[in-house]
């Protein structure tokens, strides 16, 4: 003996029931893509002000070493030396006046990956740390903007 089913009115319902429409699944996706255009730029700017914030940070930082670095040697790195002085002593003249390292796990690269300028005395200033900003050129504005320290 045999049974043969027929879809019933209720099945074809609950058929229907049981998957998206292809209006619902372009419905859900357009949703998401005004949401991504939404909170992506706000989300964005936020890592634009934290790597700014974090530039900022590490230059108070070379400030603090470059201050502790004059007290114990009298003086600040030439330009020669640069911000290698402050971890490593130096290897001429054999000052056994330096106290360092001054900074922990040696100098660190700018948050866009460039190292940081070091001057020394010169032109009116003891020394001068320059971070040339996400362009990573001299120059620019916003977020593209060089941070200086200078003494």
């Amino acid at each position: 003996m045999a049974f043969h089913c027929r879809p019933t009115a209720v099945s074809k319902r609950q058929f229907r029931a049981a998957g998206f429409t292809l209006v619902e699944l372009l419905v859900v996706v357009l949703i998401i893509g005004l949401l991504t255009g939404i909170v992506g730029p706000r989300l964005l700017g936020q890592i634009s002000k934290s790597e700014v914030t974090t530039a900022r940070a590490q230059l108070d930082a070379f400030d603090k070493a470059l201050q502790a670095y004059r007290i114990d040697m009298g003086r600040y790195p030439t330009t020669e030396q640069g911000l290698a002085a402050l971890v490593t002593a130096p290897t001429v003249g054999g000052d056994s006046r330096w106290r360092g390292p001054y900074l922990k796990g040696g100098v660190p690269l700018d948050p866009w990956g460039s190292p940081y300028q070091y001057r020394g005395q010169g032109e009116g200033r003891e020394f001068e740390i320059i971070c040339l900003g996400k362009d990573r050129s001299p120059g620019g504005q916003g977020d593209a903007a060089d941070l200086v320290i200078r003494q």
